[in-house]
């Protein structure tokens, strides 16, 4: 006989939180949202955490690079899509880990006997200005000169030119040796007023280079998620098809944790897939998984040894599995039971393992409802797509700017492979739509808002870190009557009445 749980299925927009006493000390600047990545034991940290507790969906409408890099700089982290070739997402993978980085290997190279015009597609190849000349042209040849945009004036030379007639060649250059250390090669930046610092051996070799705006944009994101070499953190997606081949690309490239994309994680395959990085790897190399909705899912997770677990069915915006199949639960209700789970497995064994709440997200107040909850981070699809960062395309609709947002399970992604059930190859349904979502403008200006509205929720219940927000959090369900009470109600909106061109008198 099935079996029947005793209580419904609930989301977000059902519970409320109860204020909490506020100390002196309880204002949002003092708030930290650092969280856990990974699993650790009793007593221990993690490998990974995480400064604030976002991340962006396994996506191809939301994180490519440029969301991996924004997302970054603000604290958070992308897990770059695998909805694509192997080659194209290691390549994201790359760009993303080269974008910034305290030393950086010069992915912009020449020779000096290329011309101008190749200085000019090379510039438009790679975004970057500057480029070091090295006698053959790699990125660890001898460092013969450096070429700017101040060195050339296009309207004013044929394209012809040779590089080394016109760059600046390397006894005009300040650099460093090999062992310089961050604080010291920034402080040569600034003494000398430059924009880079090649970092050269005895040889004359160039190992690294340090820029200017790297240095300008750690002061402007203190809370920046970098590597142990000064490099974004950078999360990559793979499936349980073709892992053995993608897995060892990412880890080349420079990724920095791996996650199963799969609309439902209780599964062989998952299974097969953790146990061969393990296998493989050992517990050098970080994987989560899921999607699970009960605490059965996420054992079945933990034991087969995800460093994380993602919650979450069919709560996406652009999810139709629930109507497609009648598979699913609602959020609220499988973060409560899957950190239940967690925090049994934890005090049974002493090791903790993060869960990633995915899905199910409609208020910038669900974030924090849903760390109340349990979950040690977010996954976000829609909201993030919303941006000028997400790779979809700005369009207009009936005056209105919106942003394309389509789900993997959509006719146009095609991602068969994260609903693989061991079956033939393809997608023989869809569960996702293709859609719009309105266009926001930039990621920094709008997650600043939705971070200050958590910190601020948090500092209501009394809290200044996510696990005493969770130890402290008290919950209240709501009536259908009290939700419209939350809103504005038994007024006459300005914005509705208003004709065009009143003015008060």
């Amino acid at each position: 006989m099935a079996y029947f749980f005793e209580n419904p299925s609930r989301t977000f927009s059902e519970y409320l939180l109860i204020p909490g006493y506020s100390g002196p000390d309880c204002i949002p600047n003092n708030v930290n949202l650092k969280a856990p990545l990974v699993k650790y034991a009793r007593g221990e940290e993690p490998e990974l955490s995480i400064n604030i507790p976002l991340t962006s969906a396994i996506m191809q409408a939301v994180s490519d690079d440029n969301m991996a890099v924004a997302l970054a700089r603000e604290g958070g982290m992308s897990f770059i899509y695998c909805s694509q070739a192997i080659e194209e997402q290691a390549a994201m993978v790359r760009r993303a880990k080269s974008h910034k980085a305290g030393f950086v290997t010069s992915d912009s190279n020449i020779s000096p006997d290329a011309t101008l015009v190749d200085i000019q597609a090379l510039k438009h190849r790679t975004g970057h200005s500057t480029v070091a000349v090295t006698s053959d042209g790699t990125p660890n040849g001898k460092l013969v000169g450096l070429v700017t945009s101040r060195d050339y004036r296009v309207s004013r030379m044929d394209g012809t030119e040779l590089v080394r007639t016109f760059m600046t060649p390397i006894d005009k250059l300040i650099t460093a040796p090999p062992g310089t250390t961050l604080k010291e090669a920034n402080d040569i930046i600034w003494d000398h007023k430059l924009n880079c610092l090649p970092v050269v051996d005895e040889q004359g070799t160039l190992v690294h280079m340090v820029f200017r705006k790297d240095y300008d944009s750690h002061k402007a994101n203190p809370l920046e998620l970098l590597d142990k070499h000064k490099q974004y953190v950078v999360g990559a997606g793979i499936n349980t098809r073709d892992y053995a081949e993608r897995i060892p690309a990412l880890i080349e490239a420079g990724a920095d944790i791996l996650c199963i994309d799969s609309s439902e994680g209780y599964s062989e395959w998952q299974k097969q897939t953790i146990a061969w990085v393990r296998e493989n790897y050992g517990n050098t190399v970080k994987i989560g998984a899921g999607n699970v909705v009960d605490g059965e899912g996420f054992r079945f997770l933990a034991d087969a040894g995800a460093d994380f677990i993602k919650v979450g069915i069919g709560g996406g915006s652009i999810c139709i599995t629930r109507e497609q199949k009648g598979i699913g639960r609602g959020q609220a209700t499988a973060v409560i039971d899957v950190s239940d789970a967690r925090n049994e497995y934890f005090n049974r064994t002493g090791t903790y393992i993060p869960i990633c709440s995915d899905g199910g997200i409609v208020h910038d107040y669900h974030f924090t409802l849903a760390l109340a909850m349990g979950a040690d981070f977010l996954m976000l699809g829609r909201y993030f797509a919303m941006f000028d960062e997400s790779p979809t395309n700005r369009v207009s609709i009936g005056g209105s700017y919106m942003k394309e947002y389509w789900g993997e399970g959509s006719a146009r992604a095609r991602n068969w492979q994260r609903y693989d059930l061991g079956g033939k190859d393809g997608l023989s349904f869809e569960e996702g739509v293709d859609s719009y979502v309105p266009y926001a403008g930039s990621l920094k200006d709008n997650l600043g808002i939705t971070l200050s509205k958590m910190r601020s929720t948090m500092c209501n219940c009394g809290a200044l870190t996510i696990p005493e927000f969770q130890d402290k959090a008290k919950l209240t369900l709501v009536s259908a009557t009290s939700i419209v009470e939350g809103g504005a109600h038994d007024v006459i909106l300005k914005e509705s009445v208003a004709p065009k061109g009143y003015t008060q008198t």
